[in-house]
């Protein structure tokens, strides 16, 4: 039998936390306007004057790299340079930041107000901001925040003018450009204005990345935008967009600068401001526009409670390290640095690892709250249809195994250990009453506020199809907060499931299993491409060193403490199964769709067979996992999307495969009432 020793070397508790310090402790007792008159005079690269804003946009319009695809444009479009030039200008002007210190001030003194009325607390390791202070002081710096509510980017500026930091320039999207007023002032905040796609405009990226580069190269501030993208509507972790990390990495790669700093940002809200809004645009119904008066609507949000923040600073990655030894950088001095080109195959490749890996520590440095635990044990006893609900003191003793578990696995769990388990649970009870109804000492999802009525209004009997979009409303904004910890489970996860359906206990066919799980969900979680055999290895050291498994080179055994731990993760998957299974049942079930009608009529299928009762979990009713389903079996070729022609769009089914997926879904959904059980 393999020894827990062997493992040893890899324990991830052994990796040092930071402590935290509360920002607003200061503002509650002192002046805002004091706060935000400060003197700040932040640290700057090399210690260099920044260029005016009209400097800056100079420079883009005169780099050499412009001027090539200006040519290159006007000759493909039959326009003067000079024509094409004030297209430039103007796309520039469109996107450019305007950072104002007065602006910043505003800011300050007005956030200040809003964030000591929404939050308890809002904690900073101040370890990371000095780490983050030396590197902006050596090298150009890439802010990389988690991206999970609109607060982020205001958060970060807040707490970087707090401790007399540079001030990021923020990659921001253009529906906020509309915002009349409030637009504006982001701009002067520091905020620049991109579109969501580009297309094949060749002059749009130029001008783009000519203005992302010249600001990193040139020290004016730290860049900031967000790896995922667009804000996770679930709490998990989104595929990483590779365009701005390309961009951002092109100086280094070309020898235009020693060095540049990556820093991955983790922020963690103890309750969510767009908790059922993210609930229901999954469901469908369309996100609001970004506006104004929509902004001064929301003011009611400042008499709730919100709990606390943390913001982990992590570890400044260096982009030069990463490239040791897997990057040639002598392939840049074959063609003159001014003509664009596409990436390489090895560049993207590597691009696509760093990646992966900042986002994955974005998730280790993710600060995990109590509920985030009560969330799992609320929605399995859900899912096992218990109308009873669980008692008070067995819900505290499970969350405590939970707590348990999530710390041996490695979580950043702030769990206050100087107070007593039965009252951390009642504060984290009270503080998400929204989504729990507590009723003589038992306590259950309270689906019956899925749709809240208003005081003084009558309403009438509504339709069962409605009663259940009311419920998966509270089932998905629990489902966000479960969803956090995903990271920590979701391979030892993925093993247990492998273990559960294996026909033997041989350690190469449960492999196999798990590579398949692996692969098959590669859209849904952050598994970095090539490393199925590390993370194998680092859910069996999880599991052994746990005390769940024994494995020695040719088998693997469950131990008798291990099936409680087993049931729990297997339980961890089992909704995802289920929804990819149901997603291939519907596509089996039907001949000619496009890829515009796929999320409407999947959704309409599943609402039919939960409401007969055929699935057990309402969260597959979540957009999210039924276009990450999607995107999993076009990639395994299930599906095939045609591009061009009339039936531009379309999906191409291949019933045989879906058909064979299914099933070896179907076979990896234990019953969730034993689950229940073992917890």
């Amino acid at each position: 039998m393999a020894s827990e020793a062997v493992y040893s070397h890899r324990d991830p508790m052994l990796k040092k936390r930071d402590d935290f310090e509360d920002i607003l402790e200061e503002r509650r007792n002192s002046s805002d306007l004091r706060y935000a008159l400060k003197c700040y005079t932040p640290v700057l690269y090399k210690g260099l004057t920044p260029c005016k804003v009209s400097e800056l946009k100079q420079m883009v319009l005169q780099s050499d790299q412009l001027g090539y695809v200006i040519t290159q444009v006007s000759k493909e479009k039959g326009m003067t340079t000079d024509e094409v030039t004030g297209e430039a200008a103007a796309i520039l002007e469109e996107m450019a930041q305007r950072l104002q210190l007065s602006t910043v001030r505003f800011f300050a003194f007005t956030l200040s107000k809003v964030f000591k009325t929404l939050f308890r607390s809002i904690c900073v390791n101040e370890e990371g901001l000095q780490r983050l202070q030396q590197a902006i002081h050596n090298h150009p710096v890439v802010l990389l925040p988690s991206h999970r509510s609109y607060m982020d980017f205001l958060l970060m500026s807040y707490i970087l003018y707090t401790y007399d930091l540079a001030l990021p320039v923020i990659a921001a999207g253009m529906d906020f450009m509309g915002m009349k007023v409030v637009g504006e002032m982001l701009r002067m905040s520091g905020a620049f204005f991109i579109r969501r796609s580009f297309g094949g405009d060749k002059l749009y990226w130029a001008v783009f990345s000519e203005y992302v580069k010249i600001m990193l190269k040139n020290g004016y501030a730290p860049v900031e935008f967000f790896l995922e993208g667009t804000r996770s509507r679930t709490a998990k972790s989104l595929t990483p967009k590779l365009g701005l990390l390309n961009i951002v990495m092109d100086p280094f790669l070309k020898g235009e600068v020693f060095d540049i700093s990556l820093v991955p940002v983790s922020i963690s809200y103890e309750r969510t401001l767009e908790e059922a809004l993210y609930a229901r645009e999954l469901l469908g119904v369309p996100k609001p526009k970004e506006s104004t008066s929509g902004l001064f609507k929301a003011r009611k949000i400042l008499s709730e409670d919100y709990g606390s923040i943390h913001v982990y600073f992590g570890q400044p990655v260096s982009v030069r390290s990463l490239a040791e030894s897997r990057v040639n950088r002598s392939q840049f001095n074959l063609i003159p640095r001014h003509i664009p080109t596409r990436p390489s195959e090895e560049i993207l490749s590597f691009v696509n690892d760093s990646a992966y890996r900042l986002v994955r520590a974005q998730e280790e440095n993710m600060v995990l709250k109590p509920w985030v635990l009560l969330a799992f044990v609320l929605l399995q006893k859900q899912a096992a249809e218990d109308k009873q609900g669980t008692a008070l003191d067995e819900l505290t003793e499970q969350a405590v195994w939970l707590r348990d578990l999530s710390r041996h696995y490695g979580a950043f769990l702030h769990w206050p250990d100087h107070i007593p388990p039965s009252e951390v649970v009642s504060s984290s009870l009270s503080l998400h009453r929204g989504l729990v109804r507590i009723s003589e000492g038992r306590v259950q999802l309270a689906l019956e506020q899925g749709g809240q009525q208003v005081p003084g209004e009558t309403r009438s009997a509504i339709t069962p199809e409605e009663e259940l979009l009311n419920q998966a409303v509270v089932i998905l904004s629990c489902v966000s907060y479960r969803n956090q910890a995903l990271n920590v489970f979701i391979r030892p996860a993925l093993l247990a499931s492998a273990i559960h359906t294996a026909a033997s206990n041989r350690k190469q066919e449960i492999y196999n299993g798990f590579s398949f799980l692996r692969n098959m969900f590669s859209n849904e979680f952050i598994l970095c491409p090539g490393a199925t055999v590390q993370d194998f290895e680092e859910a069996c050291y999880l599991l052994v060193k746990t005390g769940a498994l024994q494995i020695n080179q040719q088998e693997v055994l469950i131990t008798e403490r291990g099936h409680r731990t087993l049931a729990f993760l297997t339980s961890v998957l089992d909704p995802f199964l289920q929804g990819y299974q149901v997603v291939c049942r519907f596509l089996c079930e039907e001949d000619c769709l496009t890829e515009k009608q796929f999320i409407p009529a999947v959704r309409k299928f599943i609402i039919k067979h939960l409401l007969t009762g055929r699935l057990r979990y309402i969260e597959v009713l979540s957009s999210d996992l039924q276009k990450n389903a999607l995107a999993a079996l076009i990639r395994l070729g299930a599906v095939q999307k045609i591009k061009g022609g009339e039936e531009q769009g379309t999906l191409k089914l291949n019933k045989v495969m879906l058909n064979s997926l299914e099933d070896t879904l179907g076979g990896k959904l234990p019953t969730q009432k034993s689950v229940v059980a073992h917890l």
